[in-house]
């Protein structure tokens, strides 16, 4: 199949998409990604063919869209496999835009730098995709959502200087913060200044994800969500509030969600006169003895193995 023969293909692959005929889709995805193994100009083998720049310009915009439709059917698995198959594009295929004055300066790479020439090498770069850092993005999101959090640093110092500053990648940067901060209000909320609509699976996701997670520095032997944890907080604060400053507090859509909660998670507010109060849960919660002599002889323990450290 030739270039034109994939480019059709992939029109139709569009046009399936654009009417979210998702199915379609993934037939017509693994059509293309069978047609694209034809092409020797594509990674790994970058063969200067004389469509080189066309067909890699072409499988990345596949790759491209493969990566949103992994989103749309909420698969991923498919989303990782996807996204490692379009990296390439971005990495090896576009490498020559990223500090390489810096590179020619290396006596080193003046030595790869005629090698390439002579090989006419740099002929197949791309230039850079306007769809290059909302992916890099998300897949930051992808990696905090699966609590993957020693590869999103690796794949954080990967990028470079101009994309740190892209809002696609300080939207996962700041998330990653506050999510290490316990930053609950700002993790619970971000999915309402999610930079692109295909960030709103994930951070639906996270929003999960996140109410799971096991703060030591909160709980020590328990595994807490982020809106217990502000109603608790909320209780001990304010005498009572009310519903509407409740609802956004905790950050429910609809007053009904906001009276189940309380109905499971907290029976001893109470509900009246368009307000909570949080009276009863104060008189009801038992006043914890401090264990004065414990903390002492923790503390000169403490001191002893500072000392031996000295």
């Amino acid at each position: 199949m030739d270039l034109v023969e994939v480019s059709q293909q992939f029109e139709r692959f569009k046009a399936a998409f654009v009417r979210k005929d998702y199915d379609i889709c993934s037939n017509l995805l693994s059509q293309l990604k069978v047609s694209l193994t034809k092409f020797r100009s594509l990674p790994p083998l970058f063969k200067n063919t004389p469509n080189a720049n066309n067909e890699l310009l072409l499988a990345r915009e596949i790759y491209e869209h493969a990566v949103v439709l992994s989103v749309k059917i909420e698969d991923q698995d498919a989303f990782e496999r996807d996204f490692f198959q379009l990296k390439p594009y971005y990495t090896d295929a576009g490498y020559c835009r990223v500090r390489i004055d810096e590179y020619r300066r290396c006596t080193f790479y003046k030595a790869l730098d005629s090698l390439m020439m002579d090989n006419n090498l740099y002929s197949n770069r791309l230039p850079p995709s306007p769809q290059e850092y909302p992916i890099l993005g998300l897949n930051l999101l992808r990696l905090l959502v699966q609590n993957r959090i020693a590869e999103f640093h690796t794949e954080l110092e990967l990028l470079s200087a101009t994309a740190l500053e892209d809002r696609c990648i300080k939207h996962a940067v700041e998330l990653e913060q506050s999510f290490m901060e316990g930053a609950y209000n700002r993790v619970l909320s971000a999915r309402q200044t999610a930079p692109h609509e295909t960030y709103v699976y994930f951070m639906d996701l996270l929003a999960k994800t996140v109410r799971q997670a096991h703060f030591d520095y909160i709980h020590i032997y328990n595994f807490v969500t982020f809106r217990d944890e502000i109603a608790g907080c909320s209780e001990k604060a304010y005498d009572y509030l009310s519903i509407n400053d409740t609802r956004q507090m905790l950050l429910f859509s609809s007053d009904q969600e906001l009276l189940e909660y309380i109905k499971d998670e907290h029976p001893e507010w109470e509900v009246k006169n368009g307000s909570v109060y949080f009276q009863k849960a104060k008189e009801s919660a038992p006043c914890k003895e401090i264990p004065s002599l414990q903390l002492i002889n923790q503390t000169l323990s403490y001191a002893r193995e500072l000392e031996r450290i000295v």
